[in-house]
């Protein structure tokens, strides 16, 4: 007879065996202020399979941005179960959600979070040297990452010598050196204008078109369109599930 233990690990195996990415099962964040407790993320149940372009939408306080850290493991649930690849993540401790984080989950961020002084290449290259790979195949995959997102002429720039256009170019490029279970990308056209906003959009487009799984976190309903399907998340909670495309 199975042990609970075990039944969770066989659960990871067969959610990876069926394409199913992300997972979780009645997953909560309860924050305790004073007296009151505040649930941020109340009993979401969400299944994201591989090769997906998904949305999760809501507006300020709605829970999105909570939601995000517990699927990109930058934060813990309070209860419920949280799969990443077939991987319980829910239970796992700080040092083993690093490594989950670098290995499987590529991170696009509003404010590009970027090394100044350090080039687009050595920028691309850091997921590579905190995962142990070797010099000459960090930059070789590096170059590769840069090529994808149109950047390799600009290899050698610093961020302040690329626009805000091309410096998320070079973050996108970070996340996917690591070949990634998902690319998660928060609110990435954020300080963008419109025009080159549209072009990081249609960079996401051609990623998922080539069997990127992409979660895109959003307030802006125009931005959210891009996906093939939106997650609206209102005070901590599945609103609406809907497939647009």
């Amino acid at each position: 007879m199975a042990t609970a233990a075990q039944e969770l690990v066989e659960r990871g195996e067969s959610l990876k065996r069926d394409g199913i990415v992300i997972r979780t099962y009645d997953l909560w964040k309860t924050y305790v202020m004073g007296d009151q407790e505040i649930h941020a993320v109340s009993g979401v149940d969400v299944e994201i399979r591989r090769g997906e372009y998904v949305a999760i939408m809501g507006p300020s306080g709605s829970g999105k941005s909570t939601l995000m850290n517990l699927i990109g493991c930058l934060d813990s649930p309070t209860r419920g179960l949280y799969y990443l690849n077939g991987n319980l993540v829910s239970d796992m401790q700080d040092d083993e959600l690093a490594h989950i984080r670098n290995k499987e989950i590529g991170f696009v961020f509003q404010t590009f979070n970027l090394l100044a002084r350090a080039s687009g290449l050595h920028n691309v290259e850091l997921p590579l040297i905190y995962a142990g790979v070797p010099k000459q195949e960090r930059a070789e995959r590096a170059k590769a990452a840069l090529r994808a997102v149109d950047l390799e002429s600009r290899m050698h720039h610093r961020p302040n010598e690329l626009s805000g256009g091309q410096r998320q170019r070079v973050a996108v490029a970070r996340a996917l050196v690591n070949n990634p279970s998902i690319l998660l990308a928060d609110e990435p056209t954020g300080a963008l204008d419109s025009v080159t906003g549209h072009e990081i959009m249609t960079l996401f487009e051609r990623l998922w078109q080539q069997g990127n799984t992409i979660v895109l976190v959003t307030h802006e309903s125009d931005i959210a369109m891009h996906a093939r399907r939106v997650i609206h998340i209102r005070d901590g909670k599945v609103e609406k599930d809907e497939k647009i495309k």
